[in-house]
Formats: C-alpha cells, sequence, structure tokens
C-alpha cells in the first residue's frame, strides 16, 4: 500500500504536468524547438540515474521516491501528448478557424479529443513505468518501506519464496493497474478512436 501510494502521488502530478506541457509543445513550434533537445536529454537518464541526485537534494528518502516515479513517468505522457496535439488534421483546425471557435472552445472540441488517444498511450506506458521505478526505488534507497523493501530484506535474509511472491504481487498489480488504465480508456474514448 506503502509503494502504491507513492505512484498514486506521483503518477498524477507526472499526468498534470506531462499533459499540459504536452499540450504546449504541441502547440507551440516555438517551444517544441527550445524544449526538445533538454527533453531528450532529461528522458534517457535511467530512473536509478536519479536517485543520487534525488536523495543529494532532497535529503530525504520519502521525496526523493517520489520524485525518481515522477521523473521516470512524465516522460511517456508530456511526449504521446504532444505528438497527439502535432497530429491533429489541419482540416480540423481550418474548420475551427472558419468557425472562428474561441481557444476554450477549439480545446475542448478539437485538441483535446484528437489527442486523447496518444495521451492515452502515454497514461498507459506510464503507469508501467511508475510501477517498476517505485520497486527500483525503493531496493536502492534504506529505510523506507514498501515492496521493493520487502523484497531487499526477503533477500537479504535468504527468504527466497517470499522474493518470489513480491514478484507475482509486482506482476499481479502492474496488470491490474494497466487493466484498469485500459478501462478507463475505453469508458472515455469512442469506440473507432482506441
Amino acid at each position: 500500500l506503502a509503494s502504491l501510494q507513492r505512484v498514486a502521488i506521483s503518477y498524477t502530478l507526472a499526468a498534470i504536468v506531462g499533459i499540459s506541457v504536452g499540450i504546449l509543445i504541441g502547440t507551440s513550434k516555438l517551444m517544441s524547438k527550445a524544449l526538445d533537445p533538454l527533453f531528450l536529454f532529461l528522458r534517457t537518464v535511467p530512473p536509478l540515474a536519479w536517485v543520487p541526485i534525488s536523495l543529494a537534494a532532497l535529503n530525504k528518502n520519502e521525496p526523493a521516491a517520489l520524485f525518481v516515479i515522477f521523473i521516470t513517468a512524465i516522460w511517456p505522457i508530456l511526449i504521446n501528448t504532444a505528438v497527439g496535439v502535432r497530429q491533429i488534421p489541419q482540416d480540423y483546425n481550418n474548420v475551427s478557424k472558419v468557425l472562428q471557435l474561441s481557444n476554450k472552445k477549439y480545446f475542448f472540441k478539437v485538441l483535446l479529443p484528437s489527442a486523447l488517444p496518444y495521451i492515452f498511450t502515454g497514461l498507459r506506458v506510464a503507469i508501467s513505468l511508475a510501477w517498476l521505478a517505485i520497486i527500483a526505488a525503493e531496493i536502492v534507497m534504506s529505510g523506507i518501506v514498501g515492496i521493493g523493501f520487502f523484497i531487499w530484506e526477503a533477500y537479504q535474509n535468504n527468504y527466497i519464496s517470499e522474493v518470489v511472491l513480491a514478484l507475482v504481487y509486482i506482476g499481479a498489480v502492474g496488470l491490474i493497474l494497466d487493466t484498469a488504465m485500459s478501462w478507463l480508456q475505453s469508458a472515455i474514448l469512442p469506440e473507432e478512436q482506441r
């Protein structure tokens, strides 16, 4: 439960920031050109490489673990959102200009519905990465309670059966998280967009 709580907090923040920045980058060529190299640089850093930096910067295990999950989960959300916004058919944009849609109407009637399949793809990839990142972070960070800590303690005490049990649990929770995102996607998106 402690691991799931960390994932929920960081994943929610990653979704909010990733979708917002992804829309900004997708709609602005200037922002895209300015930020693409930085994002390409940052997203190639492995999640565990962020652990010592986050520990040094934040001085506590809990916020450091939250940051590692956040930085791992944000990239697929941000990139897929930006791609989804860029893939809006030009005809949609032309029609919205002819109809003189307000920014608010354009956002809710054109941009968001068109980009949603890409956004959900990013969200599904990110939930799996967030779950993987918390396990790794908890194993590396000492004294932080969660499933990663449980695995490390079981390994240290040579309780291999408990490690195997934890692996089954991790796989089951990962499957449940992905299935939940898939269900949410099918509940929100029309069938032709899935």
